[in-house]
């Protein structure tokens, strides 16, 4: 556990230079159409939390689906580059790989690696009603390397019948299926795995009814919009005495107060007071001296990285919900994409400032404040407020990126991309790092 608040609050990994990007002084305000990948407009990736049983976030789901005028070839292509690309992508939990069948054949599928990878299929049209075993053959190869494939319900396709023995998972698209139809696949597949684990994947959750009738109907893994329609959990933090004291402190690191007067307010609040002590005393920051006093950990964590893992732990939840885990996945992924695609378009500002820009995009809707009310308690940068207050300056067409990423609207992305210098390659790689990093932090709450 140590380990990952270590790479929480070290200092953050300096990119090598990049040539200068075009910086409007101000967020994108429309969005053009995009380009297609055949004209250079580049395909964007999405990730999507997955989440298991329990609601807790079990994986990701990685996929270019409606990315572009792109054909499913050539998006999947774009998707296996840049996850062969971006080793952090596979750090933690699973890897959902969206694709259609019609792509197996591509070389850069046998260069993925194969652990925690599961392939979710969609079966490409056929012309002909007849068993394809050259694609049984192929998908029998990736299960002997260690890939599970994951297979869409697709009754009326001609190899669904075949390929589904085959499968380690069935999956449904929620949206597109009948409950009842959800019900009865559920059934057939777990009837049909009497001798085997029969796992079952929920994509495209749009409600909580929906949701709810895929866990009564055993299914295990669950994605979709519906997360972010459970807020109940996440509402308390308003009130949270636990989340006000971390705001006092935060701010009076970022006021530059006394350090008697910071330790002085974390004594207030003894388990943070108790998990910045335990951290510095571990045998992973090798000290070789014990730190008994607060003041002498905040002397030798410094202010910057103290309110870099304060404003993370401001988003930390007792016993979370699934709406509170896409609040937590959504505020460090922003944060550390933010920092990524920052040290590349926007060489030598602070890293902190681009972090806690991205973070604090999503304080408002964890602390049900207006964002303006909230920031008058926190001294921060012109820069930062410009881009959270008025989407102005120099961070906010980073800002607008980072949530339009979120939101996977692809033509937004695209303008987005392009008016700050980078190419699609660059900002997929950089999410795919980000949202590992975050899975990484969040895996170790307390």
């Amino acid at each position: 556990m140590f380990e990952y608040l270590k790479k929480l609050i070290a200092d953050p990994p300096q990119a090598e230079p990049q040539p200068s990007a075009k910086m409007p002084g101000t967020a994108p305000e429309k969005s053009p159409p995009a380009k297609g990948a055949e004209e250079g407009g580049g395909i964007f990736l999405r990730s999507d939390a997955v989440f298991d049983r329990q609601g807790r976030l079990a994986g990701h789901l990685f996929h270019t689906r409606g990315a572009s005028p792109a054909t499913a070839r050539q998006a999947d292509s774009a998707l296996l580059s840049a996850l062969n690309a971006s080793p952090e992508a596979w750090n933690t939990g699973l890897a959902f790989v969206r694709m259609s069948s019609s792509s197996l054949d591509l070389p850069a599928l046998d260069e993925l690696r194969s652990n925690n990878l599961v392939l979710l299929l969609e079966l490409a049209p056929i012309v002909r009603s007849a068993p394809n075993p050259a694609l049984e053959a192929r998908i029998e190869a990736l299960r002997q390397r260690g890939i599970a494939i994951a297979l869409f319900r697709q009754p009326k396709h001609p190899s669904f019948g075949e390929l589904i023995r085959l499968a380690d998972y069935g999956a449904v698209d929620v949206a597109a299926t009948e409950p009842s139809l959800v019900r009865d696949f559920s059934t057939a597949f777990r009837a049909s795995r009497r001798d085997q684990p029969a796992t079952l994947f929920a994509a495209q959750i749009e409600t909580l009814d929906e949701y709810r009738l895929c866990h009564m109907w055993h299914f295990d893994y669950f994605h979709g919009s519906f997360a972010a329609q459970t807020p109940e959990r996440v509402s308390e933090a308003a009130t949270d005495p636990h989340k006000m004291q971390l705001l006092q402190v935060l701010r009076l690191v970022q006021s530059d107060a006394e350090t008697a007067e910071i330790a002085a307010a974390l004594r207030q609040d003894p388990p943070l007071a108790f998990r910045i002590l335990r951290y510095l005393n571990s045998p992973l920051i090798g000290l070789d001296h014990r730190v008994e006093s607060l003041s002498q950990a905040l002397t030798i964590l410094g202010r910057q990285r103290l309110m870099r893992w304060l404003s993370v732990l401001l988003f930390s939840v007792h016993e979370p919900l699934v709406g509170d885990w896409l609040l937590i996945e959504s505020a460090l992924t922003r944060g550390r994409l933010m920092e990524l695609l920052g040290n590349r378009v926007l060489p030598g500002q602070p890293a902190d400032a681009l972090f806690l820009t991205g973070i604090f995009s999503c304080l408002e809707q964890l602390l049900r404040r207006p964002l303006a009310e909230l920031l008058d308690e926190i001294p921060l940068s012109e820069d930062v407020r410009a881009a959270l207050l008025r989407g102005e300056g120099r961070y906010a067409p980073l800002l607008t990126l980072v949530e339009a990423a979120e939101a996977f609207d692809h033509g937004r992305i695209a303008y987005c991309a392009d008016a700050l210098g980078l190419p699609a390659d660059a900002v997929n790689r950089a999410l795919l790092a980000a949202t590992a990093w975050a899975s990484e932090v969040s895996e170790h709450w307390e």
